[in-house]
């Protein structure tokens, strides 16, 4: 099959303040950077104000805070003109039912009900009772009367009545607003407004992980697939899109079948990728006709080859120490797992837990929350990959041997039926569990070293070997060589940059625990391992003003869950932590000490930059760049990743590079974007050379410090890694690079350099740059 596959892809955030229209006015940027794709965030209708767009509200229409099917249309007439292909983000398995009446389908479900013609489009409990949505501000259920006393029964223009609950608005059956008082209204509908703290435990309709506003979609449902997908399969048949990126497969019903009936639509020599999230050593379900996945795999190889394995010691004591605990990671995404399993994700546990009849609830409930926190990997697809199952169940009956007969039970029930609901919803469900018991609550738990606590990483592993690394970069190129890779997304939880600077600190953690420790001491926080991510996000996005820093913090306390969290907020520790950036910017000696700190390890944190986008942009896959990471680009995660690019400057320093300016490695990120630009350009001109791939290694004293490889036969990309040891060793002195095939005629792309020989000193390659990227003649 011959897909049409771009050199690279860059990624946009659209919303109301990037419409369409300013993403077709960035296309002749985006294409003298060397791109070969723009990758879209979702272009369908939203709910109104959405930044980010998956909480899609209409799926039959282009958003109109966007621009509209007329800036779309302008937005596609630019790509093309620039000569660039067009990949579109796709959300199939919720809509946003924030807002109910913007959302045409879940409006009606609510008017009719069970007659409502979109009443099987979602996955709603029916035999439950009425819907429940949960919004009221009361804590509890006997609280709910007061709370249900301020609805009102209003009219729109058009003088349909609907219920007003503070902001929320609420459509109502036809004939039943004809009289009474709101409340005995509110008693007619097939809906029933409970309190907020409810949807966690008995919500009736499954939602996107614990986002009681995303309702999920059947779109196992062949009626229900073709309506969702009708408008974007639309404009790939009309030529305006080239692939697509599917959002959260894993939380589907089938996602082997879905998949295959999307490829079956879109066409053999579309794109197509899935945001799945592999563990380390998992692969791709081989029924699922897709080119690849988004690249969080990518992520952990490349960025973790830059940390120092030799660093894992001290570090670990530093935070065993400062927590008063010594715990390892597994045991506490263990336990996170569980505890969301037993909270937030109640709702889904009883759902499952429901369908073994003949088992007493609460022990059937005990039984299924504890076989979705053992799946080694976020779920099985069976009856493929039943190896991830036989270790649930496993590691289940291993720690909760009680609990040995409705185990086996279910385990017996998904073997016989795969397809059947039990089989479909555990599996279903184990992935939530893992997404918000690992990467929401566990990754802000265990602090050891933030930088690899990121979607796909594995904190216990503490960095990349350079044979890893490699192993990595071959199986990519031999399996998925049409797959995205990636170091910046809108969901990672730092920016490349944050992390390159972090993983400096795995090469001085003795200094980085002796300053931390008193840093923290002037300044504490109300829980330790809080402080140990707190210092660590400080140091590796500075500097940050108080207010980013303090929204983040708050974010990253609720998400740990234990001074306070999303559900049960603790008041004055939420205001310590708002008031700690703050603090601690006032603090004259204090900032002096930092400044001077990230004065000495910012140079190591750009070399590691330098070089990570190197070997993504060099290595197997389709590199995609998010938005403004071509230069330096200090975020943490979203909404802090979601912030204005300031493209003026970054066309200004294009144009300045391509006047054959060789800046200097600092905090302008000129150097970055003069790396970036020229392998992006290179991979789009010259796609012959980024084929196959060769481990390269250096030779002589400092050859631990180099990570290379060669593809295509005329290319070698050479990356600086653990600086801070290269420069306390004096350097590269005689270490050397034998480049392939004893060819003399390298030029490096970078600087436009020859390289002296075939076989030139590490310490010449790099002497203008930690990096080098060295091609042959055509």
């Amino acid at each position: 099959m011959a897909r049409a596959v771009p050199s690279s892809t860059y990624r946009l955030q659209l919303h109301a303040g990037q419409t369409f229209h300013d993403a077709a006015a960035l296309a002749d940027y985006l294409a003298a950077l060397g791109v070969g794709a723009l990758y879209a965030s979702p272009m369908l209708e939203s709910a109104p104000g959405s930044t980010h767009g998956y909480d899609v509200v209409d799926p039959t229409r282009a958003s109109s805070e966007r621009g509209g099917e007329e800036g779309r249309r302008a937005m596609v007439a630019s790509v093309r003109a620039e000569g660039l292909a067009l990949l579109v983000d796709i959300v199939p398995n919720h809509l946003g039912v924030a807002v109910p009446t913007a959302n045409p389908w879940w409006s009606d479900v609510l008017v009719h009900g069970r007659e409502s013609r979109y009443a099987g489009y979602f996955d709603i409990d029916w035999a439950a009772g009425p819907i429940l949505l949960p919004v009221l501000g009361a804590q509890a259920a006997e609280d709910e009367p007061a709370e249900l006393d301020r609805l009102e029964l209003v009219h729109d223009a058009n003088g349909y009545p609907g219920l007003r609950y503070y902001e929320h608005l609420f459509p109502v059956a036809h004939g039943s607003a004809e009289h009474g008082t709101a409340r005995e209204v509110h008693e007619r509908q097939h809906y029933r407004l409970v309190s907020w703290r409810r949807g966690a435990a008995e919500l009736t309709y499954r939602r996107f992980f614990d986002v009681s506003d995303l309702a999920a979609v059947r779109v196992e449902d062949p009626e229900v697939f073709e309506a969702a997908h009708r408008e974007v399969l639309r404009w790939v048949a009309e030529g305006d899109v080239d692939g697509l990126r599917v959002d959260h497969p894993d939380g589907l019903t089938d996602p082997g079948a879905y998949l295959r009936r999307l490829r079956a639509a879109l066409g053999k020599d579309r794109w197509l990728l899935v945001e799945k999230i592999l563990a380390v050593g998992e692969d791709l379900p081989a029924s699922w006709p897709v080119d690849g996945t988004t690249g969080y795999e990518a992520l952990r190889e490349v960025c973790g080859v830059f940390v120092d394995p030799a660093g894992a010691g001290l570090l670990t004591q530093a935070a065993a120490e400062h927590t008063g605990v010594r715990r390892a990671a597994h045991s506490v995404e263990r336990q996170s797992r569980r505890e969301v399993a037993d909270t937030i994700l109640l709702a889904e546990v009883r759902r499952i837990a429901a369908l073994l009849t003949g088992t007493e609830p609460a022990k059937a409930a005990d039984a299924v929350a504890e076989l979705l926190c053992s799946f080694p990997v976020y779920r099985s697809y069976l009856p493929e990959q039943r190896a991830a199952l036989d270790v649930a169940i496993s590691v289940a009956r291993t720690n909760r041997a009680d609990l040995t007969e409705p185990l086996e039970t279910i385990y017996r029930r998904m073997l016989a039926e795969p397809e059947g609901e039990l089989a479909r919803r555990v599996q279903q469900s184990s992935g939530m569990v893992t997404a918000k018991g690992v990467e929401d609550t566990a990754f802000y738990r265990w602090n050891r070293l933030v930088a690899l606590n990121e979607v796909g990483g594995d904190p216990a592993r503490f960095g990349v070997s350079v044979a890893e690394f490699h192993a990595g970069g071959a199986a990519r190129e031999a399996a998925t060589p049409a797959s995205m890779t990636t170091l910046s997304t809108h969901d990672t939880k730092r920016s490349e940059d944050v992390r390159a600077r972090l993983a400096v600190l795995s090469e001085m953690p003795a200094e980085w625990a002796r300053l931390m420790r008193r840093w923290a001491v002037a300044h504490p926080l109300p829980e330790r391992s809080l402080e140990l991510l707190a210092w660590q996000c400080l140091v590796g996005a500075w500097p940050i003003p108080a207010e980013r820093m303090s929204g983040y913090l708050l974010k990253a306390a609720k998400e740990a869950k234990l001074a306070t969290s999303h559900v049960n907020a603790v008041a004055e520790v939420d205001e310590a932590i708002q008031r700690w950036p703050a603090e601690v910017l006032a603090d004259s000696e204090l900032v002096a000490e930092i400044d001077s700190f990230v004065a000495r390890i910012a140079p190591h944190g750009w070399s590691n930059s330098l070089g990570q986008k190197l070997l993504q942009l060099a290595g197997p896959g389709v590199p995609d760049v998010y938005q403004g990471t071509e230069c330096f680009e200090y975020s943490l995660v979203d909404p802090d990743n979601r912030r204005p690019v300031d493209f003026a400057a970054r066309r200004a320093l294009l144009t300045r590079l391509d006047e054959d300016w060789q800046p200097e490695v600092d905090s302008s990120g000129a150097a970055k974007l003069l790396v970036t630009s020229s392998a992006l350009r290179l991979r789009r001109w010259r796609p012959e050379l980024f084929t196959g791939y060769r481990p390269v290694y250096a030779d002589g004293p400092a050859a631990r410090h180099a990570v290379a490889f060669a593809r295509g036969g005329g290319l070698v990309a050479v990356a600086t890694r653990l600086p801070v040891g290269l420069a306390e060793r004096g350097g590269w002195a005689d270490t050397v690079l034998a480049l392939p095939e004893g060819a003399e005629d390298w030029t490096d792309v970078i600087t436009g350099e020859s390289v002296d020989g075939a076989t030139p000193k590490v310490a010449d390659l790099l002497a203008r740059y930690p990096v080098a990227l060295l091609v042959r003649p055509a």
